[in-house]
């Protein structure tokens, strides 16, 4: 635990010292997000590459708690190449097919390095008596879809300031917790994942309404793409009775909220990577919520979202099922009231 603490303590305030000096950096290179469209919420030009604060935050902490080795210099490499390509999509945009095959290959990188998901607990053990499903060949590309389509979905709700860094630190911690209840693939992957909420958490002050800057892709990649490997590692390949639900549970924000969307945007007949104005903040704020409340209303949903993934490690399999079943009826009950299939036609709040 003290070990923990020193880890999560320092990133926080590497990241809580750095941020400053990015925000100057972003305004010299001129990487700065201008409201030009009426999906922005901010109204005034904010730098962007916050993501660097943290990404060195994790980086130095890494260096100095971590014990270096394959796995752990795979992930870096990875994540080195996402910021990268973040960082010159904050300074000039990149097309969405450089930065989907960035992801694939800083993806490739983390399983090449044995980050895997070759099996998990068999969610219907009182149909099919087996305790594992083996993915076998599977296991390659269950874990690409896994990690690019998180490191997406923290990018999609960036869209609220301080929306994107407080769920990604209540993410980290819930899996912290997890992975401290069913004992982690390794242990060092406990100390990651509490560098990167202390990451998360020291950048935060500067993100929180009214933002001094935005993470921007830099940040929002970053931390998508560190949650699914750390899942993965520690999570995933526990023995829990419904190990495949408790990471969906941890970040179920994000990925509910990316799910609507593909659902939504292949209804009204729209590309995947169009940009709309259909998702869950911008259905608060049609609904007239403000900035604040609307990331505060989401902050409590990823809380609840959090502990019920705590629950099911903690739980009986037919208890876990009836956990699933409640989860699901009050989504479905969220789902209805902010319209997320909606195809956004009409008029709101947002589109005045």
């Amino acid at each position: 635990m003290k070990d923990l603490f020193m880890a999560f303590a320092a990133s926080a305030a590497f990241a809580c010292a750095a941020t400053p000096f990015v925000k100057r950096w972003a305004e010299k290179v001129k990487a700065i997000d201008v409201p030009k469209d009426n999906r922005r919420v901010h109204k005034k030009p904010t730098p962007l590459l916050g993501g660097l604060a943290i990404y060195f935050a994790c980086l130095m902490s890494i260096l100095l708690f971590v014990p270096l080795n394959e796995k752990v210099l795979g992930i870096l490499a990875g994540a080195t190449m996402i910021v990268i390509c973040g960082y010159f999509d904050d300074i000039k945009s990149l097309s969405p097919k450089t930065k989907f095959a960035v992801q694939i290959i800083a993806a490739i990188i983390a399983i090449y390095c044995g980050v895997r998901i070759d099996r998990f607990t068999n969610p219907l053990y009182f149909i099919y008596k087996a305790k594992w499903i083996e993915l076998g060949i599977f296991a390659y590309p269950v874990t690409l879809l896994w990690i690019v389509g998180l490191t997406n979905a923290f990018n999609l709700i960036d869209g609220l300031d301080g929306l994107a860094a407080g769920v990604s630190a209540i993410s980290s911690v819930t899996l912290l917790t997890v992975a401290m209840l069913v004992g982690p693939e390794q242990p060092y992957i406990l100390i990651m994942t509490a560098i990167l909420a202390g990451a998360t958490l020291g950048f935060l002050p500067y993100n929180f309404n009214p933002a001094k800057i935005f993470m921007g892709d830099t940040g929002a990649l970053f931390l998508g793409y560190m949650l699914s490997v750390i899942s993965v590692m520690g999570v995933l390949k526990s023995a829990t009775a419904l190990s495949i639900l408790v990471p969906i549970f941890a970040m179920g924000l994000p990925i509910f909220d990316t799910l609507f969307a593909m659902i939504r945007r292949f209804a009204s007949g729209k590309s995947m990577v169009e940009a709309d104005k259909g998702h869950l903040h911008h259905r608060l704020l049609a609904k007239g919520y403000s900035q604040k409340k609307a990331v505060l209303t989401l902050y409590s949903v990823s809380a609840i979202l959090g502990i019920g993934a705590i629950a099911l490690v903690e739980t009986k399999l037919k208890t876990a099922y009836i956990l699933v079943f409640v989860v699901f009826l009050l989504a479905s009950m969220g789902v209805k009231y902010l319209g997320l299939l909606d195809a956004g036609k009409g008029k709101n709040k947002l589109d005045a």
